[in-house]
């Protein structure tokens, strides 16, 4: 239930990670090093600044957005034991997508990872030892999670600001500009749209799947989480892919960027295609992992994810595509397929499915979605490669 309340907070960060990471991209293409800064101190302050309202406000109201997210009365305690520490640490949370941005905008990946990776081993560790050890229970578990945050968070910035080939972040260099928050904002929006619809979404499969029980929550919850898991690979594929996709096309290299759009879908697609094939398999014996004492959570979860990994290889364009009509400054086209995959096609697939398959319909919602998405990507794409053409054209002309 409180993915979504996460997942939220991380669509406004990644809007404006993703919206200043391209920009530096493109400067640095062109060699304007000292403007890349400016987009960099520019994201960062204002990315803090609303992550300390997101806190305020998140635990102002904390019961009115757990029930919001479409926790039942059994589960809302609970909910709003995890939620409360995730709140305290959104400022850290969001600012350590935006630093991770900007040293893979700066041709870094290699460093970044050391940041995210700390925290997400530290993360392991510390929940079994809040949870158990301290016996903090649920509460322990987003103690860890904020607590493993803040420490990349810390990385990263220090990173940033040592390493002399990396982009600083510093109060110097921001500047009240209305045409880079403008530039901000229009390219990082299909990222806000993408995240934030996702988190829509959510809501409505928990409250579409309240009916069924909080097995078939707990069911779906499972299935999203290891499915985001997979998803995880190709997400990161296509940020090493948005870099290299941004500095060329800011470079005048157009013919560089369809070849490395290629390149990444046929990539991913068989990564996705690999991964979907073993986790159907042992679909079973992964649901079992996470409530292996329930029965009717499995029994639904099984069959929830082999649908789910029916339509996965198809990922690959739909990603790759959006990610490249963001980086290259496509917002419309990009916000359109950002929002397609998880909002236009799925919310109506939840909503009107199981009224007429009921539980299955729930299962198959994404599957259609994803059907319906790559037709409208493929359609973008044709458009949107063709331009490329005739800049590259007029460039050698």
């Amino acid at each position: 239930v409180t993915f979504s309340a996460m997942a939220m907070v991380q669509a406004v960060a990644f809007m404006m990670a993703m919206g200043a990471g391209n920009n530096i991209s493109q400067h640095l293409g062109r060699g304007e090093t000292e403007k890349a800064k400016e987009y960099a101190a520019c994201s960062f302050f204002t990315t803090f600044a609303i992550g300390l309202a997101i806190m305020v406000l998140g635990n102002m109201n904390l019961d009115f957005v757990v029930r919001f997210l479409g926790a039942t009365e059994t589960i809302a305690p609970h909910a709003k034991d995890y939620a409360r520490y995730i709140f305290y640490g959104a400022p850290f949370v969001m600012c350590s997508f935006t630093l991770n941005n900007f040293l893979r905008s700066s041709g870094l990946s290699s460093v970044a990872v050391i940041g995210i990776t700390a925290g997400g081993v530290l993360n392991i560790v510390l929940d079994p030892i809040f949870i158990f050890v301290m016996d903090m229970g649920i509460a322990g578990a987003a103690i860890a999670t904020a607590v493993s945050q803040f420490v990349s968070f810390s990385i990263l910035l220090l990173i940033s600001n040592c390493r002399a080939d990396a982009i600083s972040v510093s109060i110097k260099s921001f500047r009240f500009n209305g045409l880079t928050f403008y530039k901000i904002f229009s390219t990082g929006f299909p990222s806000l749209a993408r995240q934030g619809i996702a988190s829509v979404s959510t809501i409505v499969l928990n409250k579409m799947a309240g009916p069924y029980g909080d097995a078939a929550i707990a069911a779906m919850s499972i299935v999203m989480r290891y499915v985001m898991f997979l998803n995880a690979a190709v997400i990161g594929f296509g940020q090493g892919f948005q870099p290299v996709c941004g500095f060329s096309y800011g470079a005048g290299k157009y013919k560089r960027v369809k070849e490395a759009l290629f390149f990444s879908i046929k990539v991913t697609t068989v990564i996705l295609l690999t991964l979907s094939i073993i986790s159907a398999l042992f679909s079973g014996q992964i649901i079992a992992l996470f409530r292996k004492e329930d029965a009717e959570v499995i029994r639904i979860g099984t069959t929830a994810l082999r649908m789910h990994l029916s339509t996965m290889p198809l990922w690959g364009v739909i990603i790759m595509g959006n990610m490249m009509t963001q980086t290259i400054g496509y917002a419309k086209e990009a916000t359109l397929t950002a929002i397609a995959r998880q909002g236009l096609f799925l919310i109506p697939a939840l909503l009107i499915l199981p009224l007429v398959l009921e539980l299955t319909g729930l299962m198959i919602a994404q599957p259609v979605a994803d059907i319906c998405t790559l037709f409208l990507c493929v359609y973008v794409l044709r458009r949107v490669l063709r331009d490329l053409d005739r800049k590259d054209n007029e460039k050698n002309c």
